[in-house]
């Protein structure tokens, strides 16, 4: 999704502290983790991660004809597996993941599947990671670029309420707004499964710049609002990002993820199974 970055504003900014995480990963029922990684790395990265990824990962990346997109997709798995398997101080590269109806991927269950929940969003080269106990929940992530006709988006997409809401909002933080609702939205639907009968304009987010993160109301059931929350992610300069989780009593922490602390885990790790 694209936007003219000369019209977003400082309102939009809810920073985050994106730390370099413990070596010793914990996951508390009351905390959602979001980890931001690059996926454009070295050649000697991208070799390590690649190793990782399992037959039908191989096969999906194969098929993609961009030499470019097919690097990111090796990394954006490989990551993914890098960051699961922290919680479980686990080889990644034995992580077994099913996949919902619509899509959604999960751990198997004799990979830590019954608790564990996650998700996963990537837009040009950088991508963001969701991770939660006993709680779904979904995160997506888009790059502000320029030029993109956002309004016929918003038009078919949006609620009446959000339509309204954006027609409201001063021609200078319009773009603002569209972002901020598409993407808490694509969270939601994404929190929710990414069922495909969950239509967009069925459900209302806020979106005007300055005020709080909340899912208003959903048509189809009145009091599916209230057992979701929400939370505007600032994960670098030039993207905009939304979490969505269940419940209301979270606490969010985010990590970073980089190259550096992949070679300082693995020595840890290699060191551990050498005493056993």
């Amino acid at each position: 999704m694209t936007v003219q970055p000369r019209h977003l504003t400082t309102a939009m900014v809810f920073p985050q502290s994106w730390s370099d995480p413990p070596r010793t990963m914990t996951l508390d029922n009351n905390e959602v983790h979001v980890w931001r990684s690059e996926l454009d790395l070295s050649e000697a990265e991208l070799r390590k991660l690649a190793k990782t990824l399992a037959l039908d990962e191989q096969a999906r990346a194969a098929r993609f004809r961009f030499p470019r997109d097919r690097r990111r997709f090796i990394v954006a798995r490989g990551v993914l597996r890098e960051i699961l398997a922290r919680y479980f101080d686990r080889d990644p590269a034995k992580l077994q993941f099913c996949y919902a109806p619509f899509g959604k991927p999960a751990l198997t269950s004799n990979s830590g599947g019954d608790g564990l929940r996650f998700n996963v969003s990537h837009s040009h080269g950088f991508a963001l990671y969701a991770v939660s106990l006993h709680r779904e929940l979904g995160v997506d992530l888009e790059c502000i670029r320029t030029n993109f006709p956002w309004e016929p988006i918003a038009e078919r997409f949006f609620s009446p309420e959000e339509i309204d809401a954006l027609h409201s909002v001063p021609c200078r933080l319009k773009y603002e707004a569209f972002l901020n609702c598409w993407t808490r939205k694509e969270a939601f639907v994404k929190a929710r499964g990414g069922a495909l009968s969950l239509r967009l304009d069925r459900f209302s987010v806020s979106l005007i710049p300055g005020e709080p993160v909340v899912l208003l109301k959903t048509e189809d059931n009145p009091l599916e609002a209230s057992r979701w929350g929400l939370e505007q992610l600032a994960p670098r300069s030039g993207y905009v990002a939304a979490l969505a989780a269940e419940g209301r009593n979270w606490q969010l922490k985010c990590w970073q993820w980089s190259e550096q602390q992949r070679l300082r885990v693995t020595s840890a790790l290699t060191r551990v199974q050498s005493d056993r």
